[in-house]
């Protein structure tokens, strides 16, 4: 009876010494939101040690939590009882993640027995935020429920480049504290205009939510302006948190708060952008949008023959100010226009950009007389009234003194002026002849050979110094007198 016993054992052994070592990574679903938790599973059929887990760049991790155990079965068929032991090891790792896209989990590594094992690798595909359906009797999703992200969007149907304002509010239960928020997916508005508000000490206040008191913060403001017409998608905004989540303590000792990493989304919305109605659209319109104000003015009206004069027009009001082009001036022929200096003074509130643009050209008159500048025009679609308008300058006299010309009125709408006949171009000679600005030549001349000698001149001499020079300095008995003389 005890050998059968001892080979029944060594069968039971050696089958499970036998069996094919296997090293693999579940998750439960290949797609998943970027608010949702994936639980990512590594299973191996024996013990394994010194496991190396790849970097889950991509994710957020929390864990791992390691389970070992074993688990055995007797099985009886016909009368013959099989047995079968089976040891297992399940590292267990919760992943969020914190970028929308597809993104492969290399493999992880597992030693056995001085063996070094591969898990497979695994690819996600992560999409938007989604608002998920949890199962009330799931402890793990009752901890930090009550936490929303809405986006408020001002208008659904505003016309082509007019204002939309989009406000991001977080809500909350107050008795939750919230801390650590951080944006993982920002919308890029696309086919918009964009300007974001200043958002400084953001503060808790008590609003009212699905009927229900929640503490609210405005997390995000931000200000838009279509740029063309058709249905536009604005992406989601999500983002990331810790929730201090008040918790039942079963001693004095336990922390009364459990803090859990919550990620929530505001879901994608839809503006549809109506076009400019084309009826009575003026021939000068630019693309101006709001309500305004529009006016031209000199910086003199009378100046002298080549003085300068600068002409500012400007607009102001509340519009897109930054997203159209200003009326360009004309002027008399008789002017030289420069360039003009564009100059922006506009203020972007939630409300939407207020303020003024100017466009200053600075002119120079090239003859007298006395110019008249007609009205300029500039024409925009006005909200209020949902009809395009007009606006007329006023008309200005330019007074140039002195000068060329004649001392008439004309206007910016006139093509040629007559100058009368002055002695500003002369005659021009066809026929020159040119003389030398110096007719002296200094070559073959007393002095030019004067200055050729006096350097050959100047040898004897430099010899003669240099030997004086020398004597003086080897004359010790001379040398010593002088310095006795000197001493005494």
């Amino acid at each position: 009876m005890k050998k059968i016993f001892l080979i029944a054992t060594l069968v039971v052994h050696i089958a499970v010494l036998a069996q094919e070592v296997q090293f693999e990574v579940r998750t439960q679903k290949d797609t998943y939101a970027l608010n949702e938790k994936i639980l990512l599973s590594y299973f191996i059929n024996n013990n394994g040690d010194n496991f190396d887990p790849p970097s889950f760049e991509g994710f957020k991790v929390e864990g791992p939590s390691i389970n070992k155990g074993n688990q055995s079965s007797i099985t009886i068929i016909n009368g013959k009882v099989t047995s079968k032991r089976e040891i297992y090891t399940q590292i267990n790792y919760f992943l969020t993640p914190t970028r929308k896209g597809t993104i492969t989990i290399q493999p992880a590594k597992i030693e056995y027995e001085g063996t070094i094992y591969k898990s497979n690798a695994v690819t996600l595909r992560i999409v938007d935020a989604i608002q998920m359906q949890r199962d009330p009797n799931d402890s793990m999703t009752q901890v930090g429920e009550g936490v929303f992200l809405v986006a408020e969007v001002s208008k659904q149907n505003p016309y082509v480049n007019e204002p939309v304002t989009v406000v991001y509010k977080v809500y909350f239960d107050p008795r939750y504290g919230v801390n650590n928020v951080r944006e993982t997916d920002n919308p890029a508005y696309n086919g918009f205009w964009s300007q974001f508000q200043d958002m400084k000490n953001l503060k808790a206040v008590l609003a009212k939510y699905n009927g229900k008191d929640y503490a609210m913060v405005e997390w995000r403001k931000v200000i838009l302006y279509p740029l063309e017409s058709g249905n536009k998608k604005l992406d989601p905004l999500s983002i990331t948190m810790d929730v201090n989540v008040p918790v039942r303590r079963t001693s004095p000792f336990d922390d009364p708060y459990q803090t859990v990493s919550k990620t929530i989304s505001a879901g994608a919305r839809n503006i549809n952008v109506r076009p400019l109605p084309e009826k009575n659209k003026p021939e000068n319109f630019n693309g101006a949008v709001g309500n305004y104000s529009f006016k031209v003015t000199p910086s003199k009206k009378q100046v002298k023959f080549g003085e300068s004069l600068d002409v500012t027009v400007e607009v102001s009001g509340k519009g897109n100010l930054k997203l159209f082009e200003l009326p360009k001036l004309v002027f008399p022929t008789d002017f030289d226009v420069f360039e003009p200096k564009h100059l922006e003074e506009v203020n972007t509130p939630l409300s939407g950009m207020i303020g003024k643009i100017s466009d200053t050209y600075t002119i120079v008159p090239q003859s007298k007389g006395k110019f008249l500048i007609k009205p300029f025009t500039f024409s925009y679609f006005d909200l209020k009234t949902n009809s395009y308008k007009t606006i007329r300058s006023q008309e200005f006299l330019v007074d140039v003194l002195d000068g060329p010309g004649v001392a008439n009125i004309a206007s910016n709408e006139t093509q040629k002026q007559d100058i009368s006949k002055q002695e500003t171009f002369q005659f021009i000679k066809r026929n020159t002849q040119f003389e030398p600005v110096n007719k002296n030549n200094l070559f073959g001349t007393t002095m030019y050979y004067a200055m050729l000698l006096l350097p050959l001149c100047c040898i004897p001499i430099l010899f003669f110094v240099k030997r004086k020079t020398d004597d003086y300095v080897q004359d010790e008995f001379g040398n010593k007198t002088r310095m006795n003389n000197k001493l005494a």
